[in-house]
């Protein structure tokens, strides 16, 4: 049944609506994941909240996230994709949508909320690709997977034009009201897409799951053979399982962890660097900020046909040494002019070329590289694990810089160049696990990664016996 769709070269409609389901839930879980930093510009003030308050409110989403990869991907393997997919948005979405509600000073209620937003977009970013990739041909599900993640920074333009042009008219209660706009993709989700058949035919559910192809393809069911025996054998979903597919744990967990890190922060430090040696106002590095962004959306959709270009492997290894390089010249040249341009500025959007580029790679990978039952297990083990970066990103460049200050650290140009090497070193990392470590997947079907990653080892041959 899964080798007619891998013989299809074109997307149909309902394939194309299930990859436009995933976009928007995608887009529209950023742009609520990202409201935060918005609305603190508008309450740091009024609230009189000190440092730490404000760390702990912009850094509780991303504990969260950390936790809701975990269970829900788990969940997702246990109960399916569909019901994960919707569950997620309503977690999210309600969860800004009571940010509405927050009273003056109520910094805790604030963290609270916004620990359960986390949890939800952790969760529906490592559900969504996955259900994606089991509707898709083997030949496009790289190429999918990536482009599905091109539109993550369009979710935080929205917030940006929410925040600049809504907050005066409808305050910051308002801004998280609209935040309850994501939830009405469930209705998109629950009248396009079925659940992913290669989940179905794994319970047992073989009819099901012909008939969801069926639906992707566009064809009367009969006309699909039903899966084969060992298609639609049972398997149980542990979360202990994951520990038996050490290959698939270090290239996952720690391509995660160095691409995070690295990305964050040159995220957090582009800002200030550019108010520091530039000697522009923060309205003006802002503005810079929009061709490291523009580097970022080429990068990705660059990174998208690389993984079915080059393949997976080698994407990611460029993707990890490709930063790296970038980062180091930019810190090496970073008070010099190019062209009439500061070359810290060129070298930044080289450097989110690959950087944030790449993203279009670390993503949709971390669930190839599993066996099927543990596809969505193992991507939110991984994206949680990543997680970690968003902390020793900025602690640890807080700490190469000499300052008490994680969330914006006070840099100096003494500093930059052995700052930019720290953040070089999780590229690295990231890049060589791809590269030395990583498991092929393009143009190979799931069913075929699934018998690789279950071929046992072969067994040590006994020694002889005396005398033979």
């Amino acid at each position: 049944m899964f080798e007619e769709l891998d013989r299809r070269s074109r997307l149909t409609g309902n394939q194309k609506r299930i990859v436009l389901a995933a976009v928007l839930g995608d887009m529209l879980e950023f742009f609520d994941y990202f409201l935060i930093g918005f609305v603190l510009a508008f309450v740091v003030g009024p609230w009189g909240l000190t440092f730490g308050q404000s760390a702990i409110i912009l850094l509780s989403s991303g504990f969260g996230a950390i936790a809701g990869a975990y269970l829900w991907g788990w969940m997702a393997d246990r109960i399916g994709r569909r019901p994960v997919f919707t569950l997620t948005i309503l977690n999210f979405s309600l969860a800004t949508g009571l940010l509405a509600f927050t009273p003056d000073g109520g910094w805790v209620y604030l963290t609270v909320l916004r620990f359960v937003v986390g949890f939800g977009v952790g969760g529906l970013y490592c559900v969504d690709l996955p259900l994606v990739q089991e509707f898709m041909p083997s030949r496009k599900r790289g190429l999918i997977g990536g482009l599905v993640t091109v539109f993550i920074p369009v979710g935080v333009l929205l917030g940006s034009l929410f925040g600049a042009y809504l907050t005066p008219s409808i305050g910051w209660r308002g801004l998280f009201a609209a935040g309850v706009l994501p939830g009405l993709l469930v209705f998109l989700v629950r009248l396009w897409v079925p659940e992913s058949p290669r989940w179905l035919a794994r319970q047992g559910r073989a009819e099901e799951a012909r008939r969801a192809l069926a639906w992707a393809l566009e064809v009367p069911p009969e006309s699909l053979p039903l899966p084969r025996p060992e298609e639609v054998a049972e398997t149980p979903t542990r979360w202990t399982d994951l520990f038996r597919y050490p290959r698939s744990l270090v290239v996952s967990w720690f391509g995660n962890l160095g691409a995070q890190t690295g990305v964050y922060g040159v995220t957090l430090w582009a800002p200030t660097l550019f108010m520091l040696i530039l000697h522009v106002p923060p309205a003006q590095a802002s503005k810079l900020m929009i061709g490291l962004t523009l580097g970022g959306l080429v990068g990705r959709i660059s990174f998208a046909l690389l993984s079915e270009g080059i393949g997976r492997r080698r994407a990611g290894g460029l993707l990890g040494f490709g930063a790296a390089l970038m980062i180091a010249l930019a810190g090496l040249y970073h008070d010099q002019m190019w062209f009439g341009y500061s070359a810290l500025w060129l070298l930044l959007i080289a450097a989110f070329f690959f950087a944030d580029g790449g993203f279009a790679v670390v993503g949709p990978y971390a669930a190839e590289v599993w066996p099927a039952h543990l596809r969505t297990s193992g991507m939110g083990s991984a994206y949680g694990f990543g997680g970690i970066g968003k902390v020793i990103g900025p602690l640890g460049l807080a700490l190469v810089v000499g300052s008490d200050n994680v969330i914006k650290p006070e840099a100096t140009v003494e500093n930059i160049l052995p700052a930019f090497l720290y953040l070089a070193a999780w590229f690295v990392l990231a890049g060589a696990v791809y590269l030395l470590l990583g498991i092929e997947t393009k143009g190979r079907s799931i069913e075929a990664i699934d018998r690789e990653l279950h071929t046992p080892e072969p067994a040590p041959r006994p020694l002889p016996a005396a005398g033979e």
